[in-house]
């Protein structure tokens, strides 16, 4: 199978849904299929020989967030050119609707069409501004993928029709293997817990988090937070108690090796996020790491999480119960123990082996369905459906 897949957002800077589209790819290239992936990237980027650039991407403001982007007649140019020279059995559009390569792809394809949605926004001005104009274009999609219920719920309030309900993936058994760090490892009386994320995005939640500390710090005095992820700390930890400051070590950006060891190396890893999440993929990964999840109780985690019953949770933006739940953590090793084997159990439902395969039977219906249209004998009806009967 011939599969182009198609990233809106730029390889230069990480992110869940190049991450998502980068395991894939590997997936099913170790699977034997040939894969290609378009996305935006800036020249110097170091890239796999399986990602072709763009070209250089734009920073936006979008979800909550700033995207970065490419558009325009030279981009439409290079998509064209992509199209054209893949000659693909299946394209694969990730976020069909966002203002990129995306759109570009959808605009000037044709053949069977798989759109994948990550997005999580039930009122968005964009999306209501932007449908009517590329809303022919949608309708080229044969199948539409949503990473979780809140995705779901977007297509269906501002595309219309419904999508199947197919995770993010994992691979589970490289963050189970990840070796431990001697440095990031709590002790009894020295416990460590992590964030990770774009430390200046306040969707994060990093200020909800230090916003706990204080409370944390008078029961649990030599507790650390390690926080890793692109951020400038001086900015960051402006305002901040001195005691949090002195209790908060920054490690920056963090490779996909050095996250694993992270979050297998300390007793909590905290998800303080307060929107905009469709679905956690930060989760998964710690949870197949083996540590405690504590996550704010947003829908989308609470679907990860089963209610609480693999990982605990707290009031979205209440730093006063986050605190509350941590010291509970923190001073109960056995449930923290118990919560991270059930979460590393249920992690395995996301893993690639799992998410792929439901991903594959999609692909395989709407090529199935492409050739049985091309091949349907051309009766008067057959005629009529296509406006041929006049």
């Amino acid at each position: 199978m011939r599969i182009g897949i198609v990233c809106p957002y730029s390889f230069d800077v990480p992110g869940g849904v190049q991450f998502h589209v980068r395991d894939l790819a590997e997936h099913f290239i170790g699977e034997g299929e040939e894969v290609s992936v378009l996305a935006p990237a800036d020249s110097e980027t170091a890239l796999p020989e399986y990602v072709v650039s763009a070209g250089r991407a734009t920073a936006v403001r979008f979800n909550g967030s700033v995207a970065r982007l490419a558009f325009g007649p030279v981009t439409a140019a290079k998509v064209g050119r992509w199209l054209d020279h893949g000659r693909f059995d299946v394209l694969h559009i990730h976020e069909p609707m966002s203002p990129s390569v995306s759109v570009l792809a959808l605009m000037a394809a044709d053949g069977p069409i798989v759109g994948t949605f990550h997005t999580s926004m039930l009122r968005s001005r964009t999306m209501q501004a932007a449908y009517p104009i590329i809303r022919p274009s949608l309708e080229k999609i044969s199948a539409r993928i949503a990473v979780s219920e809140d995705a779901r719920r977007t297509v269906t309030t501002h595309v219309g029709g419904d999508a199947v309900v197919i995770p993010n993936g994992v691979y589970v058994e490289r963050f189970a293997a990840a070796p431990k760090r001697p440095e990031w490892k709590g002790t009894a009386d020295r416990p460590t817990i992590a964030f990770l994320g774009r430390m200046a995005e306040p969707r994060k939640g990093l200020p909800v988090l230090a916003a706990a500390l204080p409370t944390v710090l008078q029961q649990v005095p030599r507790l650390r937070l390690l926080v890793a992820g692109p951020g400038d700390p001086a900015e960051i930890t402006e305002g901040w108690p001195q005691d949090v400051r002195a209790a908060t070590e920054f490690l920056g950006a963090v490779s996909d090796e050095e996250k694993a060891s992270l979050l297998s190396s300390v007793d909590l890893y905290v998800a303080p996020n307060t929107g905009g999440e469709s679905f956690g993929i930060i989760l998964i990964e710690a949870m197949s790491s083996g540590a405690c999840v504590l996550a704010s109780d947003l829908p989308a985690f609470s679907r990860v999480l089963d209610g609480g019953a693999v990982g605990a949770m707290f009031g979205n933006e209440d730093p006063a119960d986050l605190a509350r739940q941590l010291i509970g953590l923190l001073e109960e090793p056995e449930r923290r123990r118990d919560l991270a084997a059930h979460g590393q159990q249920r992690a395995h439902r996301f893993d690639w082996s799992v998410v792929a395969d439901e991903i594959r039977a999609v692909y395989e219906t709407v090529i199935e369905g492409r050739l049985a249209a091309q091949t349907e004998p051309p009766t008067r009806w057959n005629r009529f459906l296509r406006g041929g009967a006049r």
